[in-house]
């Protein structure tokens, strides 16, 4: 049987789909992962059937044509470019070459045609979210979350406006590219999502319970097991010199923005990171890109460029990063307390969920960071309380076992799945 999984975005967005995947081929499915060409080379590296979409998504970032959304409303044009038009086009084509020949289609929701090409070929799709997007009154959308909150009702609609919003942000190639290919558009085309909802065809989302709990009105096929992560790092190798820094001192403070940072900037960023570090007199491991320049290694900073955060977090005393999905859980689940920096889009709503379960400070807009806030917050994080708060999430979010139980869950969909 063969699975195949459209995992659109940044490594971020990326990697919980690999977590998945390894679950899914201890379980004896073939797995096939279409990523960006970014990400071709770890794909592979677990020894998955790579399939490419096209655009180095790293690159497409660090040029500034996708901008970050510090709105809810910037969010949904944050994508909508003519410069991107005609790659977008043929990433939808590139998705739809990867599906070919799959048993069923699990896909990121900014891959909508995974649905529509899962109900042509009569196979089951399964909507893998890294982030909660089904309506509930219980709490606000996630791009609306950091925002003035005015109850259930209006809850309940945040969640209406996002997830329209959405659905029309991630179409717009997708309708060019299937007119060009078939003359019209497929066969009940709306909104893909509410219709994920059904034992055939549900929704999984790569979300802790213990972060948010599982609202009591979603439906019944919509499921939350935990967070999905790559568990095994034991190949992990780091570098001698790494391991020797993490050897010779007290707990570093991880700092590092994913693909997200300004590198125009990144100067600016170093040296206001230095300086709190110098006021707080923490050692630090500073990953480099992302907006932070790679300097030269001392006795207290050790630059690096790419670590899994699963295997490094661990041995830090707090983790100071952007506010991605992907990087907010690897720090719960490796219970150390988190200072975030959003820059933009949900980064917003992890930094005050943090905040909110005592276990990071409170989050520091990009816009307004400087070298005393960022100070103040890193000492927040060393705090007994924050410390313990951290660690005590910590193992729930590891009990989890979310990228398990939702690969059960798909295997148990394909082998009764009846069209």
């Amino acid at each position: 049987m063969l699975v195949t999984m459209l995992a659109s975005g940044t490594r971020g967005d990326t990697q919980p789909y690999i977590a998945l995947g390894l679950e899914l081929k201890k379980l004896g499915m073939d797995v096939r992962i279409a990523a960006s060409e970014s990400y071709q080379g770890l794909v592979e590296s677990y020894g998955f059937e790579y399939a490419k979409i096209r655009g180095d998504v790293a690159k497409i970032i660090e040029s500034g044509v996708v901008k970050e959304a510090d709105n809810p409303f910037k969010f949904f044009s944050s994508l909508k470019n003519d410069d991107l038009m005609d790659l977008m086009v043929g990433a939808q084509a590139d998705q739809h070459k990867a599906c070919e020949g799959a048993d069923a289609i699990v896909y990121h929701p900014g891959s909508p045609l995974g649905y529509f090409v899962a109900k042509e070929m009569g196979i089951p799709s399964i909507l893998a979210s890294p982030f909660p997007m089904v309506p509930t009154n219980e709490y606000p959308a996630i791009i609306f979350y950091d925002k003035v909150r005015l109850g259930k009702l209006s809850n309940k609609l945040t969640h209406l406006v996002f997830e329209k919003g959405f659905w029309k942000m991630a179409n717009t190639g997708f309708k060019r590219y299937w007119t060009e290919k078939y003359g019209k558009l497929p066969e009940g085309f709306t909104n893909p999502y509410p219709k994920q909802r059904t034992k055939n065809n549900p929704t999984i989302v790569s979300l802790s319970p213990s972060v948010f709990p599982v609202p009591k009105d979603w439906p019944e096929h919509v499921h939350s097991f935990g967070n999905w992560f790559i568990e095994d790092q034991k190949d992990y190798q780091p570098s001698e010199e790494l391991q020797k820094f993490l050897e010779d001192g007290d707990a570093p403070i991880y700092v590092g923005f994913g693909s997200v940072g300004d590198k125009k900037r990144a100067k600016e960023s170093t040296d206001m990171v230095l300086e709190s570090l110098r006021a707080t007199g923490k050692r630090a491991i500073i990953n480099a890109g992302g907006g932070m320049e790679e300097r030269a290694n001392t006795k207290d900073v050790f630059f690096v460029k790419s670590v899994p955060h699963e295997w490094l977090f661990p041995y830090m005393s707090a983790v100071v990063h952007h506010g991605g999905a992907g990087t907010t859980a690897a720090a719960l689940r490796s219970g150390v307390p988190q200072v975030i920096i959003p820059f933009g889009n949900d980064q917003f709503a992890w930094g005050r969920r943090m905040n909110e379960l005592g276990v990071g400070a409170k989050a520091i807009p990009r816009k307004e960071l400087t070298g005393e806030k960022l100070t103040a917050a890193i000492r927040y994080t060393q705090t007994n309380s924050v410390q313990e708060n951290a660690r005590q999430l910590g193992k729930k979010v590891l009990a989890e076992n979310g990228a398990q139980k939702a690969a059960q869950l798909i295997v148990e969909i394909i082998k009764n799945y009846q069209p």
